[in-house]
């Protein structure tokens, strides 16, 4: 399948160089999401350098923690669970004057062999409805983690963030939608952002393989270990359908999952949006 295939070098660079990816040395997948217009507010966009997201921190170098201080990032938000952590020797980093919380979206529990055999199978398939159950099985675990990350977003206008799980695509890809939908940005635009972790992950193409080559079902499969870190738009186009249909839209869910309300929201969607530039 062509999307599985290795990216021109070169075309990644140039991407990689340009917004909204940001820079952080040692971390991949990294970019801003500011910017977006809102449909719901045609005159709004979502605010540049409050939101970034990304992969994983735990190979951050020096030079990636002063930069992350000055993409203006205050608060780190972890979405990685206990259980990954250890297997894949992968740590929280210090980062002198930034916050850096544990937000796991799953917990060790999540994490029996049985349950993560039959997560390897959804991966493995590449197909939508794989992944909707599998985004189905983070909004079902995520509330109480990405309520705290939409706390910061009501509470802290003034201090950029940043969230992320390991390859930086699924918990944090959903987080991400939903941001960008309670900011009334557009479908079309939401999987865009979702869709562009097929160049943010390149750089890792060779370490996530293998890790993956550790388990059984991918050691022997590649394509099975590719379809798991595939990220097309059309994935995101269907899981924004299944979070209206499922579950009432964007709004429901934070209601029902976390424990804001609609006077949150508001806040959140005022605090997500400032006025677009005039050309």
């Amino acid at each position: 399948m062509q999307d599985l295939e290795p990216l021109d070098p070169t075309y990644v660079e140039n991407v990689l160089s340009s917004p909204p990816f940001a820079t952080i040395s040692g971390v991949i997948n990294v970019r801003d999401l500011g910017g977006y217009p809102s449909i719901e507010f045609p005159d709004k966009c979502t605010r540049p350098r409050f939101l970034f997201r990304s992969a994983e921190l735990s190979s951050i170098t020096e030079e990636g923690k002063e930069q992350l201080k000055k993409l203006g990032i205050h608060k780190v938000f972890d979405l990685r669970s206990d259980t990954e952590m250890e297997k894949y020797s992968a740590p929280l980093p210090t980062i002198e004057d930034i916050d850096i919380i544990r937000t796991p979206v799953f917990q060790k529990e999540d994490y029996s062999p049985e349950m993560m055999a039959k997560r390897y199978q959804l991966y493995a398939s590449g197909k939508i409805e794989a992944f909707m159950e599998l985004y189905s099985q983070i909004l079902e675990h995520g509330g109480q983690a990405f309520g705290t990350i939409l706390q910061h977003v009501r509470d802290k206008p003034d201090r950029g963030c940043l969230f992320h799980c390991t390859a930086g695509k699924d918990r944090t890809g959903v987080i991400a939608a939903i941001l960008l939908k309670l900011a009334g940005v557009d479908d079309a635009d939401i999987a865009q952002d979702y869709a562009l972790t097929r160049v943010g992950r390149e750089p890792a193409r060779a370490m996530i393989m293998q890790r993956l080559a550790k388990e059984p079902l991918f050691a022997s499969n590649n394509e099975a270990a590719l379809n798991m870190f595939t990220c097309r738009s059309e994935t995101m186009i269907a899981f924004l359908r299944f979070l209206k249909d499922k579950y009432g839209g964007v709004e429901e869910y934070v209601k029902k999952y976390t424990s804001l309300n609609e006077d949150d929201i508001i806040v959140i969607r005022n605090n997500l949006l400032t006025t677009r530039p005039r050309l």
